[in-house]
């Protein structure tokens, strides 16, 4: 039966992995595997990468704790915080790290009957993305409030996080560490202060001075750029030195003549000018692939790129593969992820980014790892 795949390469996230740890040697690495590892499936990433990364960092607190159940035993960073007092109990339980962006956490944290020094948290400051964090003007009292809870640990770990490092010709960047720079400087009690971290997947890539104690690579795990395709010798993670991780792919179910002037799909929206060969593929937007995507974006069928007709369905897309196409029921097909065809071409036709093309693929979509 045909089926829409994730073809994962272990090979080529340890590459990526190597490829950090040269860009930035003194700097530790937190893996980010949100999102069910941007669809690569976060158990299966987590446990391969253990032993090589020095950090996990998860959206939610479900994903800590279900790594933990599978055995994870590398420092796992709750990126959006708690937001319940129980929720700090499961934090203990499952020993994960969680950032502090609000004073309610704070206040919850004082009152809390939990052993001293018994949790790992990290600071965020809002640098300029304005999202969560606390401002430069509260960040100093919000900090000195923290280190009065008696529950956390000595040391306290600082973040922030870019709004624009895929814009290497903003000066927002260059800002924002200027006034990470100066919370650093002027803490109440330096002492406190642990680790630091800035740079995720742009800012690895793009400004190395803001690399720091600890990197956060995100789409850049996983061999995808994070700048604009059109951005030059940076459109693809090719282009920077890594390895695309992925490959998503599915088969043909049935080749179909197809006659001048006959139209087809729903809405019938495309019609043919000259009577040619059509492949019916296992793939529609049940599977995450775009729903509207824009005519003729190409999948690659047997050495070539061919050109999707027609509208995407919940389980097929249709393929003009020329009047004398020799393609058969079985023949795979890519729809991104190998060199000629890489997501970000794909998000340029899309009108997607490529973070979301691959976060939206759903569980339907079989994962398979190789090498």
């Amino acid at each position: 039966m045909s089926i829409a795949t994730i073809e994962v390469s272990i090979s080529a996230l340890l590459h990526n992995v190597a490829a950090f740890k040269t860009l930035s040697p003194n700097s530790q690495i937190m893996a980010i595997v949100k999102a069910n590892a941007y669809s690569h499936g976060k158990n299966m990433i987590a446990t391969c990468l253990d032993d090589v990364v020095d950090y996990f960092g998860v959206a939610r607190l479900e994903e800590g704790i279900e790594l933990r159940k599978i055995g994870i035993k590398s420092p796992i960073v709750l990126l959006e915080g708690f937001f319940l007092h129980d929720e700090v109990t499961q934090l203990l339980k499952y020993n994960l790290q969680t950032v502090i962006h609000c004073q309610e956490q704070i206040d919850k944290l004082k009152y809390l009957d939990l052993p001293a020094g018994s949790l790992d948290v990290w600071f965020k400051l809002d640098s300029g993305m304005h999202r969560l964090g606390f401002r430069p003007e509260q960040a100093g009292q919000a900090f000195q409030s923290l280190c009065d809870c008696q529950v956390i640990k000595q040391s306290i770990n600082v973040m922030s996080h870019f709004c624009c490092a895929d814009d290497v010709r903003s000066s927002i960047t260059t800002e924002q560490m200027t006034i990470f720079d100066q919370f650093i400087a002027t803490a109440c009690d330096p002492s406190r202060i642990g680790k630091q971290s800035i740079a995720a997947s742009g800012g690895i890539l793009a400004w190395p001075v803001s690399h720091r104690d600890v990197i956060r690579p995100g789409i850049a795990l996983y061999g995808v750029s994070p700048f604009s395709y059109d951005e030059p010798n940076r459109a693809t993670g090719a282009g920077l030195g890594l390895k695309p991780v992925m490959v998503f792919k599915s088969e043909i179910i049935t080749v179909r003549e197809h006659k001048e002037g006959e139209s087809l799909g729903y809405g019938l929206i495309w019609q043919a000018q000259y009577s040619t060969r059509l492949a019916v593929v296992a793939m529609g937007y049940g599977d995450g692939y775009p729903r509207d995507i824009l005519a003729n974006t190409p999948v690659w069928i047997n050495q070539r790129m061919v050109p999707i007709v027609g509208r995407v369905a919940m389980d097929m897309i249709l393929v003009d593969l020329g009047p004398n196409a020799t393609d058969k029921a079985g023949d795979e097909v890519i729809l991104w992820g190998n060199d000629a065809l890489p997501v970000e071409k794909i998000a340029a036709h899309s009108g997607m980014s490529a973070y979301e093309l691959l976060t939206r693929l759903t569980e339907r979509a079989k994962l398979r790892y190789v090498d």
